[in-house]
């Protein structure tokens, strides 16, 4: 149980930092509807519960081969760059409520991208994988059944907070006008871009 609760706190906490994917959660529920966050969230957990399950399996060693971290960090880059000039895009293309069906995500869609984005950048590996190190050496997670209870709090606690999110955005949506949707959009999809951008940058530095 305690390993559990401790899986929990840290999924929770991880997911708590402003990032590219909860910018496009946020950007997306406000587009769309609470389903779409919610499944945008549902990847986000899933691909964090999977790396953190990939850290605890000792994935990490492998990242530390270069060509590997380059070409992951490239792909990673790609994918954030092409979500936020979509954003941006949208940001001056679309009014509010004034999306054609064709560029409404269907839950399945926006799973599927969340999905896809979040896996992209598989460093985070190394990430869960100092974070379960520290809870092994804690105690935390030290045997396999706490292992595995750890894992699927980080799971949980990851779920949690994107849900929170997604329904906190959900019911501020109704007060945001065209105008301030429209700015949110521009601001996402430009962060979302430096966020890609940045990754490109310190891979190319590192693998060069």
């Amino acid at each position: 149980m305690t390993a559990l609760f401790a899986g929990f706190g840290a999924g929770f906490m991880v997911s708590m930092q402003l990032g590219p994917l909860s910018l496009f959660l946020i950007r997306s529920t406000l587009r769309g509807t609470l389903a779409i966050g919610l499944a945008i969230g549902a990847g986000i957990a899933i691909v964090d519960a999977l790396y953190a399950t990939a850290g605890a399996a000792g994935a990490a060693p492998v990242l530390s081969i270069d060509s590997v971290r380059t070409v992951l960090g490239l792909v990673g880059a790609v994918v954030l760059i092409a979500l936020g000039v979509r954003t941006l895009w949208s940001a001056f293309r679309v009014r509010l409520g004034g999306e054609f069906d064709s560029e409404v995500a269907s839950p399945r869609r926006a799973f599927a991208t969340s999905l896809a984005a979040t896996a992209s950048n598989p460093l985070t590996i190394a990430s869960w994988a100092a974070v379960f190190a520290a809870a092994s050496t804690a105690g935390i997670a030290s045997s396999t059944h706490s292992a595995m209870a750890f894992v699927a709090g980080v799971g949980i606690g990851s779920m949690a907070w994107v849900t929170l999110l997604a329904l906190g955005v959900a019911a501020s949506r109704a007060r945001v006008g065209p105008r301030l949707l429209k700015t949110l959009d521009a601001a996402a999809g430009t962060a979302i871009v430096g966020f890609g951008g940045l990754l490109a940058w310190r891979t190319l530095r590192e693998g060069s």
